[in-house]
């Protein structure tokens, strides 16, 4: 086997124990982010590649594409379906939600608030498309790739609570997470899965802020 291929798939097997994690009641699920991130610029480093899902200057061409705007735009309109049910017909949701972020998300501080959600955002798209989902695409197609990689990234987000509020929020997770998964096969481009994933968290922590506070 290509010695970059058994780097990838290590990564690939680290990452989804440590999003395994969570359902054991052991919550590092977070480093599962720091490995795809650490393996995806091994990786790119060992393959000697100026950009490997990361291309800043490529992000100019795709905003100025319509049509990629409807994908980058669809996150957010799940996320508008997700708050406006949970407010009628599941209102423990926005609790369940605010306490899965809280540890690390400064909600008190604004600035401080965009940034982590930029960064956040940014790190899991470069650790689960740039990198798990690239990776994974090697070994099966690119359906079966977005999905699985999106049931292990929802799965690293699972907290603790009733099976009506987890099973909630791990299925809109899934969604929003095949959407990115989407436009980064569409792209290639973390730059611009983070915009999408960006702009929906921006919208979920204003409504979570507005509920708590």
């Amino acid at each position: 086997m290509n010695p970059n291929r058994s780097k990838g798939l290590v990564g690939l097997i680290l990452m989804t124990i440590f999003s395994f994690s969570n359902l054991v009641g052991v919550n590092i699920a977070g480093l599962s982010v720091i490995v795809g991130i650490t393996f995806f610029f091994i990786h790119r480093k060992l393959g000697k590649r100026d950009s490997d899902g990361l291309d800043i200057k490529a992000i100019r061409t795709y905003v100025k594409q319509k049509k990629i705007w409807f994908w980058i735009a669809l996150p957010l309109v799940m996320n508008i379906i997700c708050f406006s049910l949970a407010v009628l017909f599941l209102p423990e949701f926005i609790d369940h939600i605010h306490s899965r972020t809280e540890f690390v998300i400064s909600f008190d501080k604004l600035l401080l608030l965009v940034l982590q959600l930029a960064i956040l955002a940014l790190g899991e798209e470069i650790a689960w498309r740039a990198f798990f989902q690239n990776q994974l695409r090697k070994y099966i197609p690119i359906i079966p790739t977005i999905i699985l990689t999106s049931i292990i990234f929802s799965l690293g987000h699972f907290a603790v609570g009733s099976a009506a509020v987890v099973s909630y929020d791990i299925f809109f997770i899934f969604i929003n997470s095949v959407i990115y998964g989407i436009i980064f096969h569409k792209t290639n481009n973390a730059w611009i899965s983070t915009i999408s994933h960006f702009i929906a968290n921006v919208y979920s922590v204003i409504l979570i802020s507005f509920f708590i506070f």
